[in-house]
C-alpha cells in the first residue's frame, strides 16, 4: 500500500494534537467527519515529492532538506540515533504529523493560476513522479495551491499527516 499523506491547514500545533487525540489514528481530512480542511495526497511525502514541487515553484534544483518541518505528532520525545525503543513506540508505528515551514505555504500560495501548468511541467520531471504527466498531477497541484492560499489568508499553517 505504501505511505499515505494528507495535507491540511490548522491554526496551530495544539489544535492538531487535540484532533489527533480524538481521531484514534484515523486521517484528519476526508471521510464523513473531517477535522480539518485538507487534501488527500497519497504518497506525496513532504521531504521529497512536495520538495520537488516547491523547487519547481521556485525554479531551483531540489536538494535534501528543502522542505523544513517540525514534528507535531507523536508528542513523546523523538528517539535518539538508535531509533525507536520498541515496536509499539509511536515513532515506529505512526501516524506522524509535521508542521511545514511558512515559506512552503507561502511559495505554494504565491503561484499565479496562469503559471500552474508550467510549474507542474517542471514538477513531473522528478524521477519520483514518473510516469505521471502534467494531466495526472495538475489537479493535485491546484488543490495544494488553493489549500495554501486558504491557510495563508486565515493566518494558519500547513501540516502533513503521514501514515504507513
Amino acid at each position: 500500500m505504501g505511505v499515505l499523506t494528507d495535507y491540511f491547514r490548522a491554526a496551530d500545533a495544539a489544535a492538531v494534537v487535540r484532533a489527533l487525540q480524538d481521531a484514534d489514528d484515523r486521517p484528519l481530512v476526508g471521510g464523513r467527519d473531517p477535522h480539518f480542511d485538507g487534501v488527500e495526497a497519497k504518497r506525496l511525502d513532504p521531504d521529497l515529492v512536495l520538495g520537488e514541487l516547491i523547487a519547481a515553484v521556485r525554479q531551483v534544483p531540489w536538494e535534501a532538506g528543502f522542505v523544513d518541518g517540525s514534528p507535531v505528532w507523536p508528542t513523546t520525545p523523538q528517539p535518539g540515533p538508535d531509533g525507536p525503543q520498541g515496536e509499539d513506540d509511536p515513532w515506529a508505528t505512526g501516524p506522524w504529523v509535521v508542521e511545514l515551514d511558512a515559506s512552503v505555504r507561502d511559495a505554494l500560495a504565491g503561484v499565479n493560476d496562469a503559471d500552474v501548468p508550467t510549474v507542474v511541467a517542471r514538477w513531473v520531471r522528478a524521477e519520483e513522479l514518473r510516469p505521471a504527466g502534467v494531466e495526472d498531477m495538475q489537479p493535485l497541484a491546484e488543490e495544494l495551491i488553493r489549500l495554501a492560499r486558504r491557510a495563508r489568508d486565515a493566518d494558519e499553517q500547513l501540516y502533513c499527516w503521514i501514515c504507513l
